[in-house]
């Protein structure tokens, strides 16, 4: 069931965003852009960052999607990703300890692999020229490179960027390259050593190759008749920027969903780089990204170019919890519309259920026959005896003298045998819940548990007691009657109060056989009746009791769906910000009673058990508890979460839950400003860079923070005149028409691969490894940079 509440609350927020980004006016980026993942690992993080694009930006369509790795993909792929993947096999010789230095000998030596990377790019290329109509220029090209430190297939990262940047060269003026290093800290448990020292010899070679001086040719390019092409680079460092990006923040903490939060960021530099901007009012006061501003404020004295790395944080409407919440709270207020306490007599209960006597009567005069059916008795051929002979017998020797036991069989066959075939179809329990339903359209006020208890022979005033007691009192009916019939049959003919004439023997004894048929076979009948009766009530009765133990079923399974729903509530807000997710549970509480009173105000009090959306009570779990809980969750989305106020800004949202308890407790309104405040302070504190550095505040630390949010809103106007003359970074904003909440994308720059800590921490790895006969590199390691 957990998992049925998260997928519909996942779906919702899914919707949410969807409904953000189609009617909030998505982004475009400017120029095309290629992301290019390095490594056998980077599936997740294709699929992440796609499914980012696609949310994030109007022209995603046009994105290409490149994957190198060394291995054919056995897990699942998200199909949705239409990315152009190229297998590099690494040599059956190779081991453990070569690994990085074989891949990179064989991507020269394998002429076939080369040819297929050169086809690979060509393809690439291709696919850009298709899309290019998304796109406002067609001048340059920006290629993201995506690797984890710790990947061998890192190895060859200058081979194939410079190779896809000699290809895209030929259809693009300019190639914009930067590079992307996720760095996995926190998860390194069976090969933490090996992982150490390899992503310290991929640090040693990004040192390399983002040198001032680095330069590059070899024979990369390939045509169709296996001719060779040299590649060059002249002296310059090979990536325009190189951002660095960990598992750990800057205090150590391992970052929640970092593989995410990782994506964000490169989604967000992305689009910060390369936004289309439409000349809107706002570029003159945006304080926009410069990108070679950023790159000269990071750079040393000496012409050293310094790493990146970035963190992100964002506020909005936490629509997962609200969604599990809002469920919380309908189904409670559905159980409350199913728990009302309504002061009837036991006569009207006894009428709720179709078990009044008249209901009753109307019922078993549908069972047994009228007295039409002993009317032809009268006709039945006689013995002829003499009304002389009879008057002194009793009535029951007088019917036995002109009838034998013609009488009887008659009454058996044509008035017994027809109740009991009756009684045999019918069938008390589907009676019962007839009537049941009928009565909930009449009387919608009374709830399933309030109709539990009326079943209940435990509590006071219940129909169950009451039936028994009708059952208790028809049985004295019947055995009254029967003796009645016993002291009818017992009396003698000649005292029967029937008319008799002198002389006039065959006149005598009609009048008799005209007494006998309607007197004693007509108290038989009634005596019929009164079985027919005490059948009735002693299957009623039964049919109540079974009633009862369903209906107490589904009671304790509700209260335990409802235990079940809260918890799911509660734990989904206590992993939302404190400040984003506070007083959700109050604040929705009375938004879901409003709405529903509407409803039922509109469209009448039955409006939620409508076969349309829950169904009638008693059939809610008739398919079990997942069925209800699909019901329940279609029924949330469809009335309750569409309505008008659930469609508001994040400001709004969050302005109302702050002050939901205002005017109950007499707190103070929170102030406006003070709301945006702490939402300001929240977004900086949840905005920490995502590396870990020896050292805070390193000598060339250089910082530029951008928020991505609606201008013409009321928070962004008020986040950028924060500390505007205290500040000591860059402020700027992307303003995007938006309503679901803003983000804040913090840059930071200037430190060295030095001051990283798994660079501190892997070095003595490296070294150790190295002098263990381990080889990291597929160059002469004469011409890496010493460690440092």
């Amino acid at each position: 069931m957990r998992e049925q509440l998260l997928r519909y609350a996942a779906d919702y927020a899914a919707a949410e965003d969807q409904l953000i980004g189609s009617g909030d006016g998505r982004s475009s980026i400017h120029f095309p852009s290629v992301f290019l993942f390095i490594g056998d690992r980077m599936n997740p993080v294709m699929n992440t960052i796609a499914d980012i694009n696609r949310t994030k930006w109007d022209n995603s369509t046009g994105v290409t999607y490149i994957q190198i790795r060394s291995q054919e993909e056995h897990a699942a792929v998200d199909r949705s990703v239409d990315a152009i993947v190229h297998t590099i096999a690494v040599p059956e010789e190779s081991g453990h300890q070569t690994i990085r230095r074989d891949l990179h000998q064989a991507f020269y030596t394998h002429e076939s692999q080369l040819i297929e990377l050169n086809t690979a790019l060509r393809r690439a290329s291709g696919h850009l020229a298709d899309y290019g109509r998304l796109y406002s220029s067609f001048e340059r090209v920006h290629l993201s490179i995506l690797t984890t430190a710790d990947d061998p297939m890192n190895v060859l990262i200058p081979e194939v960027t410079l190779l896809a940047e000699y290809i895209f060269a030929q259809s693009f003026k300019s190639v914009q390259m930067d590079l992307y290093v996720l760095v996995n800290e926190s998860d390194q448990t069976a090969q933490f050593g090996y992982s150490s020292a390899t992503s310290v010899a991929f640090m040693r070679e990004l040192d390399y190759i983002q040198s001032p001086e680095y330069t590059f040719t070899a024979p990369l390019h390939m045509t169709e008749d296996k001719l060779t092409i040299p590649v060059s680079h002249a002296p310059s460092p090979l990536f325009d920027l190189v951002y660095v990006l960990s598992d750990k923040n800057e205090r150590g903490v391992t970052v929640p969903n970092s593989l995410r939060e990782s994506c964000d960021i490169i989604c967000h530099i992305q689009l910060l780089k390369n936004r289309y901007q439409a000349g809107d009012s706002y570029r003159s006061q945006d304080g926009g990204y410069n990108n070679t501003s950023f790159k000269n404020n990071i750079m040393t004295e000496s012409g050293r170019q310094g790493y990146v790395s970035a963190g992100f944080s964002r506020v909005n409407r936490p629509n997962q919890s609200i969604a599990l919440t809002v469920l919380y709270h309908f189904y409670v207020k559905l159980l409350e519309r199913m728990r009302t306490e309504q002061e009837w007599d036991i006569r009207d209960k006894l009428n709720y259920f179709g078990l009044d006597a008249a209901e009753r009567g109307r019922t078993r005069n549908d069972l047994v026959p009228g007295n039409e059916a002993i009317t032809d008795m009268s006709a039945l051929m006689t013995s002829g005896a003499s009304y002389g002979s009879l008057k002194r017998m009793t009535l029951r020797e007088a019917e036995e003298a002109l009838f034998g036991q013609g009488c009887e069989a008659f009454f058996r066959d044509n008035c017994e045998r027809i109740v009991h075939k009756r009684l045999g179809d019918f069938q008390a329990e589907s009676g019962l819940q007839l009537a049941v339903n009928a009565a909930a359209k009449e009387y919608p006020e009374i709830g399933f548990f309030e109709l539990t208890d009326w079943t209940d022979e435990n509590k006071t005033g219940n129909v169950l007691t009451a039936v028994r007691g009708l059952i208790r009192d028809t049985s004295n009916d019947l055995q009254i009657s029967a003796a009645e019939l016993d002291t009818l049959y017992n009396g003698r003919v000649e005292d029967q109060p029937f008319q008799r004439l002198p002389l006039m023997d065959k006149h005598n004894v009609r009048s008799l056989i005209r007494y006998l048929t309607e007197t004693v076979y007509g108290h038989k009948l009634h005596m019929l009746r009164i079985q027919a009766d005490l059948e009735l009530l002693r299957r009623y009765e039964l049919a109540l009791e079974k009633w009862h133990a369903q209906a107490k079923h589904i009671t304790v399974q509700l209260a335990s769906l409802e235990r079940e729903l809260h918890q799911a509530a509660t734990d989904s807000i206590r992993q939302a910000d404190s400040y984003t997710g506070q007083n959700l549970f109050e604040y929705y509480e009375r938004v879901t009673e409003d709405v529903m009173r509407e409803l039922e105000s509109k469209r009448g009090k039955s409006i939620f058990f409508d076969t349309r959306h829950m169904g009638p009570v008693s059939g809610l779990l008739d398919g079990g508890l997942s069925a209800l809980v699909d019901r329940l969750t279609q029924t949330c989305r469809t009335l309750i979460l569409s309505s008008q106020p659930f469609n508001q800004t994040f400001e709004e949202e969050l302005l109302r839950r702050a002050n939901v308890a205002a005017a109950y407790e007499n707190r103070l309104v929170v102030p406006k400003d003070e709301l945006f405040r702490k939402l300001y302070q929240t977004l900086e504190e949840h905005g920490g860079i995502n590396v870990r550095l020896l050292d805070y505040t390193h000598e060339h630390r250089y910082e530029e923070k951008y928020f991505f949010g609606d201008y013409e809103g009321e928070f962004l106007p008020y986040a950028m005149d924060v500390d505007i003359t205290s500040r000591i970074y860059k402020l700027g904003f992307v303003h995007e028409r938006r309503s679901s909440g803003v983000e804040k994308l913090h840059l930071m720059g200037g430190f060295h691969l030095e001051d990283l800590m798994v660079y501190r921490n892997g070095k003595t790895y490296y070294e150790t490894y190295t002098a263990n006969g381990f080889v990291f590199h597929g160059i002469d390691v004469d011409r890496l940079p010493e460690l440092r």
